[in-house]
């Protein structure tokens, strides 16, 4: 078998090459756009801008794999609670993975490197004793707001 040579292109060859295939990549993505079967509608209706809109959640899932092989090889090295932070890392990926296919975001945190805390929002409350049982740090619709402390002990002393 005859092995091919290497075409040598000069540095001007080679630019007027990129720019060929960058123009034939713009072609064919406008002549056929991805149709995103596994991705969920929801999703895909969110603005670039949103935090968790399909490129930064795709984001957040590179940056974290990332994490994870590195952590990986801190577990070779005989690092103590690198089996615990991989296992965190890749909860974390199948989570964001599972929002991507079903829309509902699932974990606690949020951002590149989980460092936000996500917020409750009580959908429909539930009685006690014909008072709505609240919990503090939940958003609740029939407020408009979210319960705090102060609303707590205020509820508390009308209660009795």
């Amino acid at each position: 078998m005859v092995k091919k040579r290497k075409r040598k292109m000069t540095p001007e060859q080679k630019q007027a090459a990129a720019e060929r295939l960058a123009a034939a990549r713009a072609a064919r993505q406008a002549a056929n756009p991805p149709e995103y079967k596994n991705i969920h509608d929801s999703v895909l209706k969110r603005e670039p801008e949103d935090p968790l809109s399909l490129q930064s959640v795709r984001s957040w899932i590179k940056n974290t794999k990332e994490r994870i092989s590195a952590e990986k090889q801190n577990l070779r090295l005989g690092d103590k609670g690198a089996t615990a932070r991989i296992a965190s890392l890749e909860g974390y990926v199948r989570n964001l993975q599972a929002y991507l296919l079903h829309g509902d975001y699932i974990d606690m945190y949020w951002g590149e490197n989980g460092e936000y805390r996500t917020k409750s929002v009580c959908i429909a409350p539930s009685y006690k004793k014909g008072y709505v049982q609240r919990t503090v740090g939940v958003w609740y619709r029939d407020i408009g707001m979210v319960w705090t402390e102060d609303l707590d002990k205020a509820e508390r002393a009308l209660r009795g």
